[in-house]
């Protein structure tokens, strides 16, 4: 259990399905990413009950996804904003809906992602920091500066 749990803590998508990785928490990001902000809004939206809705955005105001802002004093009300982390979570939901449709659209595409000036559809790619495409297949997961001798030794399967 020690070993998982460490293993759990350096890994990078461990560390964000446990912020983001519940079903309900990607469908608010969703919508916030899409322009939803408030309550009632993401109610409607997700048909979800209010109490998981409460939980649900708390998790991701506290995961520094989502910033709170107040916009009525009384009563209280609040709207739900994406922070610069959120916004960096779009590729991630976009990823998702390229692979979905490749995979998992039998009845045909029903939302795709496109170029906003031209409509043009387009697919999630990797990128050298400089910009230079890089084919999927050439990619792969190393350790990095931070990694821990059994990261390493995990990840340098020779």
């Amino acid at each position: 259990m020690q070993r998982k749990s460490l293993i759990s803590a350096e890994c990078p998508i461990a560390r964000s399905l446990e912020r983001v990785g519940e079903w309900w928490s990607m469908l608010i990001m969703r919508d916030a990413l899409h322009g939803l902000r408030r309550f009632d809004e993401f109610s409607r939206s997700l048909g979800i009950a209010p109490n998981m809705l409460t939980r649900r955005l708390n998790g991701l105001v506290e995961a520094g996804m989502l910033e709170r802002r107040a916009y009525s004093e009384r009563p209280p009300r609040y709207e739900y904003v994406p922070t610069a982390r959120g916004e960096d979570f779009r590729m991630v939901l976009m990823a998702l809906v390229a692979w979905g449709n490749r995979h998992y659209a039998e009845e045909g595409i029903s939302v795709e992602v496109v170029e906003r000036e031209t409509g043009r559809p387009v697919q999630p790619v990797m990128a050298t920091a400089e910009g230079a495409l890089v084919a999927m297949d050439q990619c792969e997961v190393q350790p990095g500066p931070a990694a821990s001798a059994g990261m390493r030794q995990r990840l340098n399967r020779e």
